[in-house]
């Protein structure tokens, strides 16, 4: 029984951790919906719920599961100053920042209501971007492809590659938790402090960079919420914010 409606929630600007917990409390409640419905007979099992959370965040810099900690070119008290935290978390990928004016978004999905394949998961993500980008009058955006996860601009040009899009996510009995993050007014400086993706030879760009203006957040938001149901093919459920 696949359930394609999607709760939405708008956070707006949220410390990490106390997102990450919202996170972890859907992300929780899911698998344990599955556990008890693999017990019952279909016709007495609950459809376990959806739920997509955009946000931004405060400055932090986040390091994947098996990520090189070198990666992150600044010590405690330079963190300090920069007014950033660091968290070493449990999603897939190496070193990424996020900070105000990133649209950030975490499905926290059953994929067994959509697909059971991680990779068309990711691809459906960064075609969502791509949509997104496009509407903008960004035409030169692609995925990146193995081992470059992610949305990118002249991707195959030498020297010109730029970072727009970062996918992380975190796994377990086809649940997903943390998600991606797209540039939209980020301030771009805060990536000089770290190896963007463990990828030293190529940079990072935003929305704002590329047109030469500042971005609606909201608007943003809206476009690539949008594009997210059309290509995941889900219904949006406006909830409010947990």
């Amino acid at each position: 029984m696949q359930n394609k409606k999607v709760f939405f929630h708008d956070l707006g600007l949220i410390d990490y951790r106390e997102c990450w917990d919202i996170q972890k409390t859907y992300f929780n409640a899911t698998i344990e919906r599955k556990l008890q419905n693999r017990d019952l007979p279909e016709t007495e099992q609950t459809p376990t719920e959806n739920h997509l959370i955009f946000c931004e965040h405060p400055h932090v810099y986040t390091l994947g599961k098996s990520g090189d900690e070198t990666n992150l070119l600044l010590n405690d008290d330079e963190l300090k100053q920069k007014h950033a935290q660091f968290f070493h978390i449990n999603r897939g990928g190496d070193i990424t920042y996020h900070g105000p004016g990133q649209l950030i978004g975490y499905p926290v999905f059953d994929l067994d209501n959509f697909t059971s394949d991680i990779h068309l998961f990711l691809r459906l993500i960064e075609q969502a971007a791509i949509k997104t980008l496009t509407e903008y009058g960004i035409y030169n955006a692609v995925p990146g492809g193995e081992g470059h996860t992610g949305v990118w601009l002249d991707f195959n040009t030498k020297g010109k590659a730029r970072k727009i899009l970062a996918i992380g996510v975190h796994t377990s009995r086809w649940v997903t938790m943390h998600g991606f993050a797209l540039n939209v007014n980020t301030d771009l400086d805060y990536f000089q402090n770290i190896v963007p993706c463990a990828i030293p030879d190529k940079s990072v760009t935003s929305i704002q960079k590329e047109l030469g203006r500042k971005i609606d957040i909201e608007e943003a938001k809206e476009r690539m919420k949008k594009n997210l149901a059309e290509v995941f093919k889900f219904e949006l459920i406006e909830k409010v914010p947990f």
